[in-house]
């Protein structure tokens, strides 16, 4: 029995209440359950989990970068301080680079899998921010403009960013590890303290044991007695297992020795350099090492905690499973004529989208007439579920609607072309005016200077009569440009040659006397002139870019070289593609223009145009022009070899625009 007003649908029934009865038992027992599951458990294993990834990937390339950064800093002070020479300072910058590298990779790896928490990408990216400033540091340094002091606080500037985010990588729920975790990267700033104190002796202690100014023995006493307190305060709340790797150290002869040196520096009366140095260094080394091992035990500490935790997950999860098993077998009868359909209204859906539309795109795309009505039928599954259907007419609506806007998208974009169409047309017209007033111009000039403005100017209005052709080939157009008989293909590659703004750095190697026929002409000039300013462009200002061309089994084959960079293989296969099958233009696109206009002049002429690596490193597009574009061989006039561009005239029958009989 139809409802009134909607003849043949049955009784309409809402989509909340069928579904109440499926989705009860999940809302009531599930939501518990999981809740606590997901929220609490599976958070804990995976929080400590992260941060055994972050402590290995982040934290200690993070150490081992403050460790060069230490070592570059020291040999920096012993340069200014006229203790060391430039070569080792040169080739521990070399140390310090890699290790910057090969951190800033690890840190661009962790932020795609998505284990850095904005707090850690702050401190990340503000580390980055110190570090971009080395250059500048070391620039000062080599130039002389910057002293002790400054140079150090610039390095103890990064150092401290790189301390701040360990910091952020070491904050964790689990108490006992955080607490341990910040208590050893307190350790490892009091051995960055040390480090400190090393740089400010190489640059200070002279031979002769001369005191040390007061502005610099104030700065070491500060330094070493915050290395002392930061010392002192970990190992009295370090557990004993990771005290055990520091008490050995602290209470060895070696650090007794350094405190009655730096003692000594504290009365004025300082050691020697090398004195200083031998006890410091190894007991930076040692340092170094007892850091290394604590950090490592931290790291295996949370590796149980988080299997324990993941357990305990498991277990609930499994509770949960049972539950869900349960709420499956009562829930599945009522979700089946539901889930029946929604698969029948999916399968309208897939219709509109997969056949309904692309047939309406493809129409329009061939020019077509369409009828909104008669390609947008309204969709009816038969359901008698009230959302469904209500999903049904909204499906129809958007497809009509989406139908009316390719038709209008449609005649936009005609009269976009159009728009392109006129004003290239005048366009045209005007640079054909310009460029007889010019010849006019340069045949009544008599300075050379003059002649060599007009001839500039000439060439600028070739460049500019291109690119008013690009925008007659983009609105689906063929350009004025013509020629009535054969045309030397030598001289359409030097005419090509002569339409790009460094043609000066452009060779035209010596060709067959084969010509083209003229209707192609005009097009194989501007497509042979695209990808030679794509090769000045794309390659060093001192390089040649050699054009080349030869007769072949099935056409005549130009190559254009440059020495550039090259292209990499993906890009190389994707402008291939568009270069054999050119899409439809789309403003997004427009930084790719010439690779678009390439495409659509050798489309029309059958011609194959193909890039690939040249010998050199750059690139080499080859044309292949087919034989029936290919003229029979004329008897040369002149003998050719390797011609430059800059003595070959540019302005002849191969370059004109509309002008005479070709």
């Amino acid at each position: 029995m139809g409802v009134m007003g909607v003849p043949g649908r049955t009784r309409r029934r809402t989509i909340r209440f069928k579904i109440f009865g499926l989705l009860l038992v999940p809302v009531v027992s599930m939501m518990a359950l999981w809740a606590v599951i997901v929220g609490v458990t599976t958070r804990d294993s995976l929080e400590l989990r992260t941060y055994t990834t972050l402590w290995t990937t982040l934290r200690v390339p993070a150490d081992r970068l403050a460790v060069e950064l230490q070592h570059e800093r020291l040999t920096a002070a012993r340069y200014l301080g006229g203790q060391g020479g430039r070569d080792e300072m040169i080739a521990q910058r070399q140390h310090t680079d890699r290790a910057l590298k090969n951190f800033r990779e690890l840190a661009r790896d962790q932020e795609a899998a998505g284990t850095i928490t904005s707090v850690m990408r702050e401190d990340l990216e503000h580390l980055l921010d110190r570090t971009s400033r080395l250059d500048a540091i070391r620039g000062d340094i080599d130039a002389g403009l910057t002293s002790v002091i400054p140079a150090m606080e610039a390095y103890d500037a990064i150092s401290d960013a790189v301390f701040l985010l360990q910091r952020s990588l070491s904050r964790i729920e689990e108490i006992p590890i955080y607490q341990q975790t910040r208590i050893v990267i307190n350790l490892a700033y009091a051995k960055e303290l040390l480090a400190r104190e090393q740089a400010l002796a190489a640059a200070m202690l002279k031979p002769g044991r001369e005191p040390m100014p007061q502005a610099e023995q104030k700065l070491f006493t500060q330094i070493a007695g915050n290395r002392r307190f930061m010392i002192d305060q970990a190992l009295a709340e370090l557990d004993p297992e990771l005290r055990a790797y520091h008490v050995n150290l602290i209470a060895s002869p070696e650090y007794q020795r350094l405190r009655l040196l730096e003692e000594r520096i504290f009365a004025n009366s300082p050691p020697s350099y090398t004195e200083w140095q031998t006890v410091a260094g190894r007991l930076a080394t040692a340092f170094q090492q007892a850091q290394d091992q604590a950090g490592a035990r931290l790291a295996q500490r949370a590796e149980p905690v988080a299997d324990d935790v993941l357990a305990r997950a498991v277990l609930l999860a499994g509770a949960g499973l049972a539950i869900v098993l349960v709420t499956v077998l009562v829930t599945l009868r009522l979700g089946s004529r539901l889930s029946v359909e929604l698969a029948a209204l999916r399968r309208a859906a897939q219709e509109v989208a997969q056949v309904r539309l692309p047939n309406v795109v493809d129409k329009l795309r061939r020019g077509e007439q369409v009828d909104t009505e008669a390609e947008a039928p309204p969709i009816n599954t038969k359901s008698s579920t009230a959302e469904i259907q209500d999903v049904e007419e909204a499906f129809s609506a958007v497809q009509h609607t989406a139908i009316d806007a390719a038709v209008g998208q449609a005649r936009l974009r005609a009269g976009v072309n159009q728009v392109f169409l006129n004003l290239a047309r005048r366009s045209q017209v005007l640079l054909h005016r310009q460029r007889i007033q010019l010849d006019d111009m340069q045949r009544r000039a008599t300075e050379p200077e003059t002649l060599d403005d007009l001839f500039r100017l000439d060439h600028l209005t070739t460049r500019m009569r291109r690119h008013a052709e690009n925008l007659i080939i983009l609105a689906g157009e063929v350009p004025g440009r013509g020629w009535s008989k054969p045309v030397p293909i030598f001289d359409v590659a030097r005419g090509a040659a002569a339409e790009v703004e460094d043609y000066a750095r452009v060779t035209v190697h010596n060709m067959s006397d084969h010509a083209l026929v003229g209707e192609a002409v005009g097009d194989v000039i501007h497509l042979v002139a695209e990808l030679i300013e794509n090769a000045t462009v794309y390659s060093p200002a001192h390089t040649q870019v050699h054009v080349r061309g030869e007769m072949a089994a099935n056409g005549f084959v130009i190559e254009v070289e440059d020495r550039g960079l090259g292209i990499p293989r993906d890009a190389l296969e994707e402008f291939n593609d568009r270069l054999a099958n050119p899409p439809e233009f789309d403003l997004a696109d427009s930084d790719r223009l010439g690779l678009f206009v390439v495409g659509r002049l050798a489309a029309r002429h059958d011609i194959r145009v193909t890039l690939r690596p040249s010998p050199y490193g750059g690139t080499t597009a080859i044309v292949l022009i087919p034989l029936d574009l290919i003229s029979t061989p004329q008897p040369p006039d002149t003998p050719r070899g390797l011609v430059p561009l800059t003595l070959i005239p540019v302005d002849n029958d191969t370059t004109a625009g509309e002008e005479g009989d070709r």
